[in-house]
């Protein structure tokens, strides 16, 4: 069974999480994935606990079904082999600091002239132009300068970041994404593009309300707990045994709520419309609670979704890797050891596409350098595949 991007060859420089990140959904998606990493350590995540039989988990999560070849870039003999794979792959992605290529000898323009039909992925802290371009940065740097972490906690509480590395995350979704535009865009005209991604770009990109409400009103939203700013009933509650969440996104919803919960709010000039909601939404949670703290969470979850109102559990990891929902999407899968067996779990490949084989488990991580008699017998042998 063919993939949509199994005749890709990306040459992967990048490590940590943004860029493995893109280098692994464009993997998951069928292209030939060759990572370049440093001699000796290699991906600084290959030292990320935990550790089962002394590899690493975090690692394995990211960088499944990829190959490895350990190449120092400053060294003629490797330098050598690098240029061999440069003229054999379809995308190179780098995460380095603006400036690091172009020391190498391998920066954007140097290398389009040698190779145009190569596209170059580069994702950094804070993007290839600007003052701050050579600044350094890491996932907790770009939530605190991009705004996520002053929406984000508490009301009256120090700010926190989210809990998921997504400054990372975005910038390599964002990655992936101007990728295959590239791609599309080559195959009409034969020219490769570079594309430039940053994650503090990424994360302003996500903030749509945050950004609707400081532009319209002139004040920048304050954290508001799991409340949304503009939808009202939108958070969490308390039934008997604990919290739950409500998301009414509009009249028709709210009024399926106090249908179930018996409050006759849907007519009342306070709650009829949402702007009235988000005004009164403190009344609101009160008047909800004094009814569902009466019976546990799992009665109120049944009755809404009965009714069709959006609800459900607060869950932990380990609860979400057991979810039914989940497992029938298979996206919780093994990642296999160097002999077949399982070794590890990572979250599956959430894009799901007809005619499209999504397999239960996934190709080992690479060992480091441990693709490298396979890659220099394929660039020797001079055919497609290894």
């Amino acid at each position: 069974m063919t993939r949509p991007l199994q005749d890709l060859l990306v040459l992967d420089l990048t490590h940590v999480l943004a860029g493995p990140f893109a280098s692994l959904t464009l993997g998951d998606l069928g292209a030939r994935v060759i990572k370049v990493e440093r001699p000796g350590t290699g991906d600084d995540t290959r030292a990320f606990p935990p550790f089962k039989d002394g590899a690493s988990a975090y690692f394995a999560a990211i960088n499944h079904g990829k190959q490895s070849i350990a190449l120092d870039l400053k060294a003629e003999a490797d330098r050598a082999i690098f240029d061999n794979l440069l003229g054999r792959a379809d995308i190179l992605l780098e995460n380095f600091r603006p400036g690091v290529m172009e020391k190498l000898g391998y920066g954007w323009e140097t290398l389009h002239a040698r190779h145009p039909a190569l596209i170059y992925g580069a994702v950094s802290g804070f993007g290839h132009t600007g003052p701050d371009a050579h600044r350094p940065a890491y996932d907790m740097v770009v939530q605190a300068r991009g705004g996520v972490m002053s929406i984000t906690g508490e009301a009256g509480r120090e700010p926190v970041r989210v809990g998921a590395s997504i400054g990372d995350i975005l910038a390599g979704m964002y990655l992936v994404q101007g990728v295959l535009a590239a791609v599309i865009d080559r195959a009409r005209t034969g020219n490769g593009r570079k594309v430039d991604v940053a994650m503090l770009d990424s994360l302003l990109a996500t903030l749509e309300h945050a950004v609707a409400i400081t532009t319209a009103t002139g004040t920048p939203p304050e954290p508001s707990g799991a409340r949304h700013p503009s939808i009202t009933p939108f958070e969490t509650f308390h039934a008997a045994d604990g919290l739950f969440v409500i998301a009414a996104g509009n009249d028709a919803l709210f009024a399926r709520l106090c249908d179930v919960l018996g409050l006759p709010l849907a007519r009342d000039p306070r709650f009829a419309t949402n702007p009235a909601r988000c005004d009164n939404a403190r009344t609101l949670k009160r008047l909800i609670e004094a009814i569902t703290l009466d019976r546990p969470k799992s009665h109120w979850i049944e009755r809404l979704e009965a009714a069709g109102v959006p609800t459900g559990p607060i869950q932990n990891v380990a609860e979400v890797l057991h979810d039914h929902q989940i497992l029938a999407r298979n996206m919780v899968v093994d990642v296999l050891d160097a002999q077949g067996q399982p070794a590890f779990v990572a979250a599956g490949n959430p894009i799901k596409m007809s005619g499209i084989a999504d397999p239960m488990s996934r190709a080992p991580a690479p060992a480091l350098d441990g693709d490298r008699a396979a890659i220099l017998d394929w660039l020797q042998k001079g055919v497609n595949t290894v």
